[in-house]
């Protein structure tokens, strides 16, 4: 089957800036989709019916045209951030052709002298601006695709609120059109509330000299994160972490997640890991909503309830972290269920009764037991002495397949 669909990526030069096959698509075309930003960058001697996206947006026009000759308009490269990556997963191969532009992305690393493969590129479009803060560490340089002409601002105002401030921001307006622009900037000073609709923000990355480093490997300090005591401490997370063994694109369970670290740290490890954060304490909740954002991982899904009721029709995890609740009746039983074959299960236990608890389920189950001391030298009187915390007891094992 030859392709019905391209979709051509369009820069600010227009149609004078496509390559000989994008200019033949578009002259065939009985529809042309696109913004009107698009649009209008096209000459009279396209003939094909000009159409504009819906609001709100939906692939729906494309689809029910499946057949014809379709040209769908993009900016700059379809298939980074762009709705071609969206058409691909509704439309076959064999029907699709791209035929990509140079991205915001390579042009602005070109202007900046910038190897691209040493930039982190993300994007704001329609997604939470606290995102950024997972990326957040002297000397990383990145470049953010905007929202809309306010995001350059916000996106000062929060480097500077996370300790960043003397980070340089190089804003480009209309990158490769005639009305290109660039505004640079310290985010601690930045005085451009509003720029063009259409930019991109490359950031280099200075952090202050107080600002505390928070690495993307499991155990950040207790100290970062909000909490009320209800928080599995800084060693006992890493070592719990090690154990739940985060993979690109696995979802984990944070049951009884307290100020949400575990789920948050899970995240943390790879932009594609997912949580769930149980949770049924509401000022809890509220701690785990602060520190999903400042942590840089706002798309952690706060489930508001108590286990196991609440634990129904949940999305299946890869893993399961129980931190506390496991002598409630039923948690450990309907975890284990919900739990995919050859998922994993940790649970920490500080209690007798719950270090009992998990002592059977390994009778029944297997798995390992580990008992965790940790202790820390604090003063006494004019000397120093170990104060031990209280020891834990963490079961970790795996369903069979």
């Amino acid at each position: 089957m030859s392709p019905w669909l391209t979709v051509v990526g369009i820069g600010e030069d227009g149609f004078k800036g496509l390559g000989k096959n994008a200019r033949h698509a578009l002259l065939r075309a009985t529809r042309i989709i696109g913004a009107q930003r698009q649009l209008d960058l096209l000459p009279v001697c396209i003939r094909g019916e000009r159409q504009l996206w819906p609001s709100p947006f939906t692939l729906a026009p494309v689809l029910a045209s499946r057949g014809e000759p379709v040209c769908v308009l993009a900016s700059g490269d379809p298939m980074f951030y762009g709705v071609g990556a969206s058409l691909a997963r509704q439309v076959a191969a064999e029907e699709l052709s791209v035929l990509p532009a140079p991205s915001s992305v390579s042009l602005a690393a070109a202007r900046l002298g910038w190897p691209l493969q040493d930039v982190v590129t993300l994007s704001v479009v329609a997604r939470p601006l606290a995102a950024l803060n997972a990326h957040l560490a002297s000397g990383i340089r990145l470049l953010v695709l905007s929202n809309d002409g306010s995001s350059p601002g916000l996106i000062a105002a929060l480097l500077a609120q996370a300790g960043f401030g003397q980070s340089r921001l190089s804003v480009f307006e209309h990158l490769g059109g005639a009305d290109e622009r660039r505004i640079d900037g310290l985010a601690q000073s930045w005085a451009f509330a509003k720029v063009a609709d259409l930019n991109l923000v490359a950031i280099d990355c200075q952090a202050n000299s107080n600002t505390p480093r928070l690495s993307r490997l499991a155990g950040l300090p207790d100290s970062a994160f909000q909490h009320d005591g209800q928080l599995t401490k800084r060693d006992v997370r890493a070592m719990t972490l090690a154990r739940l063994a985060p993979m690109p694109g696995e979802l984990l369970w944070d049951v009884g997640a307290g100020s949400g670290s575990i789920g948050i740290e899970w995240m943390r490890t790879h932009p594609s890991c997912r949580a769930l954060a149980i949770e049924a304490d509401s000022a809890r909740q509220g701690l785990i909503e602060h520190n999903r954002d400042a942590l840089g991982v706002p798309g952690l899904q706060l489930i508001r309830g108590k286990a196991p009721e609440i634990l129904q029709g949940l999305e299946t995890p890869d893993a399961i972290f129980i931190g506390g609740g496991v002598t409630r009746e039923g948690v450990l039983e309907t975890c284990w269920q919900q739990l995919r074959p050859g998922g994993r299960l940790v649970a920490n236990a500080v209690t007798l009764q719950s270090e009992m608890t998990l002592m059977n389920w390994r009778a029944r189950h297997g798995g390992e037991l580990t008992r965790i001391h940790v202790a820390q030298a604090q003063p006494l009187g004019e000397f120093d002495t170990w104060r031990q915390a209280l020891p834990i007891t963490l079961l970790d094992l795996v369903k069979p397949l």
